[in-house]
């Protein structure tokens, strides 16, 4: 640490970004600072360490590099660029980034149009990524349908068509090709082919047809009528495709909108394209290590990535919320264009509504891929591996049995046991306790009974021990679990209380509460458990209390049991109402001998 002491005192006060190294001069964490000095500091501030993904990666840090930017934004851009580069541990990381592939149209004399996965400085325009590959596959076959642009892999240089080299294929004479390779189109008549399937590729629909349209219009005035049709043909497709898509504005204007659904360790951003007023497209990204983040670092993370190596950036993006280093990315913008990117959150109507679709869209994303997660077997939760660290346990806490008491004033004690499997409910092994021992309010000794026997039983039947206990309460609930254990002769059984107030996690040989981040995945399942077991509790309570009130004085009379009851009850309507009825009136009931009406009639006559 003497060396990093030394070091944070040399470091500059510039704008730029800085390296976290570990004990293998691996890079773990990339950030930026408007001030490096400050920041860089701060993490070696103990009043200043935040959470419980922070405090890990400060106890990684061995060494440490910065790199000075002569501002903010260029900063935010070479921070981007380097968690790409070196998709550091504890940053916010796209999954599977290196996966998702671009539509190409490359810089030649003739340009190609075709998918890749990898992105080269040749000057070729790139449009993607495609999270979606089907999306991507069908919009290159539409566009390959409406526009005669090559697909072959020939050196069409001027010299090679020059000395005939190559012959026109098939797709020339069904008229999928102009036949450049003969030199039957030339580059300017090329070129503007491309440039509408680029306008097309890029949602501009509405563009592209209004200036085929001023095309077929001059091929008409000048008689070329079989080229003219050809461009009416092209005009009909594009027409079709637009009509399948749905209209969400009669604004015809260009917006990308992000949000993002972040849960545990993971997230879902979600992108909405709108071109001329219509949703042309969505593309989603999963993001992982994004515990302790804001929804703010986790958007303004992938909107430098997104927009770095885009053709095409919008007039207008909408976020879900204001972003810290929203006027840092805006200049980015306007340096990239040379034009203003107006970057807003609407709160209200329409576009509100919208938002809150693609919201939608980002939570079930994220559900999906966890329930895809679930089915596989060995899949350990976030929040239980957060839960092994927090409570130092030795494996993953993948059973968890947790145990509450619901009693007022000493009436009805019942008990509750939820079971939770790899972080989610399993109802099938819930269950209810009613206690025997106690009839005062004694939750210690109810807590004795209840994990007595729980566990009694599940050492006689020879069943596995769960890897963790949760008992409801403080120390002292924590205490008397631990005494029933010990008579048990259960041993190295992890067990701790939740206590209600504070949300104070206590462990066995400790005095004080465990020091758990508020924002630990492990505290928040143990807060769902918890919650979910005394709901379990109070609702079995209610449901004695209302038997009891509603039948304990019938219950005391010998010879009446449920069917007679329910009798009783629909014939009067109610307790109060049999109370009142007259021996003759209760004899009256189908059912009832008359022996019985005497004994009810006397019962209630006291």
């Amino acid at each position: 640490m003497t060396d990093l002491n030394e070091k944070l005192k040399t470091i500059s006060k510039s704008p730029g970004v800085y390296l976290f190294k570990d004990k293998n001069k691996k890079v773990i964490y990339v950030g930026k600072a408007r001030i490096l000095r400050n920041r860089v500091r701060s993490y070696f501030q103990s009043s200043k360490i935040g959470d419980a993904k922070t405090q890990r990666l400060i106890s990684k840090i061995i060494d440490f590099e910065t790199i000075v930017t002569d501002s903010e934004m260029e900063a935010l851009i070479l921070e981007a660029n380097m968690i790409k580069e070196y998709k550091p541990r504890y940053n916010v990381n796209l999954k599977d980034d290196k996966s998702f592939p671009y539509i190409r149209v490359t810089y030649e004399k003739f340009p190609r149009i075709f998918p890749t996965r990898k992105i080269k400085k040749d000057g070729s325009k790139y449009f993607g990524p495609y999270t979606d590959v089907s999306t991507m596959r069908e919009l290159l076959k539409v566009a390959k349908r409406i526009f005669p642009i090559r697909t072959c892999n020939l050196d069409l240089t001027e010299k090679n068509i020059t000395a005939g080299k190559f012959k026109v294929c098939l797709n020339y004479h069904i008229t999928k090709c102009m036949g450049p390779c003969e030199g039957l189109i030339n580059e300017k008549e090329y070129s503007e082919i491309v440039k509408y399937v680029i306008d097309f590729i890029n949602g501009r629909d509405n563009t592209v047809v209004e200036e085929l349209q001023n095309k077929m219009d001059r091929l008409s005035h000048n008689y070329q009528f079989e080229k003219a049709a050809a461009v009416r043909d092209q005009i009909k497709s594009i027409k079709d495709f637009i009509y399948r898509q749905k209209v969400i504005t009669p604004e015809s204007i260009d917006r990308d909108l992000f949000v993002a659904y972040a849960e545990d360790d993971d997230a879902c951003a979600v992108i909405f394209k709108i071109r001329e007023g219509r949703i042309v497209g969505r593309q989603h990204y999963f993001m992982t290590g994004v515990e302790g983040e804001t929804l703010d670092r986790i958007i303004g993370h992938l909107l430098i990535r997104y927009y770095q190596h885009a053709d095409f950036i919008p007039g207008e993006i909408y976020l879900p919320l204001r972003l810290e280093e929203n006027e840092n990315i805006e200049k980015w913008f306007f340096e990239r264009l040379n034009s203003k990117v107006k970057i807003s959150c609407p709160q209200r109507g329409e576009k509100a509504k919208l938002m809150r679709m693609a919201f939608q869209n980002a939570k079930l994303l994220l559900q999906e891929l966890k329930l895809q997660r679930f089915k596989d077997k060995d899949f350990i939760p976030h929040s239980l591996k957060a839960l092994q660290r927090d409570l130092r346990l030795s494996r993953p806490p993948k059973r968890i049995e947790a145990f509450d008491i619901s009693n007022i004033q000493g009436t009805d004690p019942t008990a509750s046991l939820v079971t939770f499997i790899n972080g989610q409910a399993n109802k099938n092994e819930y269950r209810h306790f009613k206690i025997r021992t106690k009839s005062t309010p004694d939750d210690f000794a109810m807590m004795n009974e209840v994990i007595e026997r729980r566990y009694s039983r599940q050492l006689k039947e020879n069943q596995t021990l769960p890897d963790l206990i949760m008992v409801d309460g403080g120390k002292g609930q924590l205490s008397a679990a631990l005494k029933v254990l010990e008579k048990l002769n259960i041993k190295e059984q992890p067990i701790i209380g939740l206590a209600k107030r504070l949300d104070e996690v206590f462990v066995p040989g400790a005095s004080d509460a465990q020091n758990i981040p508020r924002t630990s995945s492990g505290l928040r399942l143990l807060q769902r458990i918890r919650d979910e077991s005394h709901r379990f509790a109070v609702e079995y309570h209610r449901k004695l209390r209302s038997k009891r009130s509603t039948h304990s004085e019938l219950d005391e009379i010998i010879g009446i049991g449920e069917s007679r009851k329910k009798k009783l009850i629909h014939h009067f309507g109610s307790l109060k109402k049999l109370k009142a009825a007259s021996l003759e009136e209760i004899k009256g009931v189908k059912g009832i001998p008359e022996s019985l009406a005497e004994r009810i009639w006397k019962k209630f006559g006291e």
